[in-house]
């Protein structure tokens, strides 16, 4: 990883799961929500509002270690608070068609956020993952960075979406996502070893699909009913 980069850490995984740098979110709600989210009898209304409850839960845990600075308020009362503000703007990244789902209820809790977006597609006999969109500001540098996709299955569309983020000079990354598999963090961690992950589960394993065990299926054909 070039030297400009400097990734911040999450905590340590909850129970153990995913290594150093990933946090397993085990709060009840998020869990409660993810076992919907698995279920076949899951419809996609059902499916794309339980996404996006499980987003703004799960970025509670992803924006705790958020940079902020010193700051103080006038009250109605006429007197100082002191607070703190966020040092850095935020700009959410979501992997198109997936992390669509997860946009808007982070929205609603960062409204202030910029949006860009990476496209990729997966390749489905090679696994290997493909750019066919990048709509991004041109420097990346004073952002803090939340990469969003619900499935970290190969690593790959991970990986090659911290590429174009590289490309743009982010410096302040973190990658949510809502199941992931052991070999998809074992490559991000080739790539970015300090790139915190958070995640609502580390499944047993890929198929021979390249497909999460047990995962929920193809996260972009449940949300949108293709």
């Amino acid at each position: 990883m070039p030297a400009a980069i400097s990734f911040r850490r999450g905590r340590a995984a909850a129970k153990g799961e995913g290594g150093k740098g990933v946090t397993v979110i085990t709060h009840p709600l998020v869990q409660h929500n993810l076992t919907r989210l698995r279920d076949l009898r899951t419809q996609s209304q059902e499916f794309r509002r339980v996404l996006g409850e499980v987003a703004a839960l799960m970025l509670y845990e992803a924006t705790r270690s958020f940079a902020v600075r010193a700051a103080s308020v006038k009250t109605p009362l006429l007197t100082t608070a002191r607070g703190s503000r966020l040092r850095r703007e935020v700009l959410l990244v979501p992997v198109l068609r997936a992390g669509l789902g997860m946009l808007d209820s982070i929205l609603q809790l960062i409204p202030n956020a910029r949006v860009g977006f990476i496209g990729l597609k997966r390749e489905e006999t090679t696994l290997r993952a493909t750019s066919y969109h990048k709509s991004l500001p041109k420097s990346l540098r004073r952002f803090e960075v939340i990469l969003i996709d619900p499935m970290l299955a190969t690593g790959g569309s991970a990986v090659a979406a911290m590429d174009l983020l590289r490309e743009r000079g982010a410096k302040y990354v973190r990658l949510v996502n809502l199941v992931a598999a052991p070999e998809g963090i074992r490559r991000v961690r080739r790539h970015y070893p300090e790139l915190p992950i958070f995640t609502a589960a580390v499944d047993r394993a890929l198929n021979e699909r390249g497909y999460i065990v047990p995962g929920l299926g193809d996260a972009g054909d449940r949300l949108f009913g293709v």
